[in-house]
């Protein structure tokens, strides 16, 4: 199981970001969470079998049709995800 902790940079709210990195992760089976900040960026926590995570990253990096992905930060965590579910948070 791979936990990651990704910061996206770019036109990435208000473009249905948050929904479309869900859609992915209930595809690809990834647990975790996704939220807005206010600064403008995406905030995803993230954990799956590591060609999920590999797979879910690469759509993170696409953006849905409408966004611009400029950056994607990523941290590996060595904390085991609590979630058992996807969540948009607000």
């Amino acid at each position: 199981m791979i936990h990651q902790h990704l910061v996206v940079h770019g036109k990435v709210q208000g473009v249905g970001f948050r929904a479309y990195t869900a859609r992915q992760a209930a595809n690809l089976n990834i647990r975790g969470w996704v939220r807005n900040h206010p600064e403008g960026t995406v905030e995803i926590n993230a954990a799956g079998s590591a060609e999920a995570m590999e797979a879910f990253v690469r759509a993170v990096k696409k953006g849905p049709p409408g966004s611009r992905v400029d950056l994607v930060e990523i941290r590996s965590l060595d904390v085991p995800l609590t979630d058992q579910t996807f969540t948009i948070r607000r």
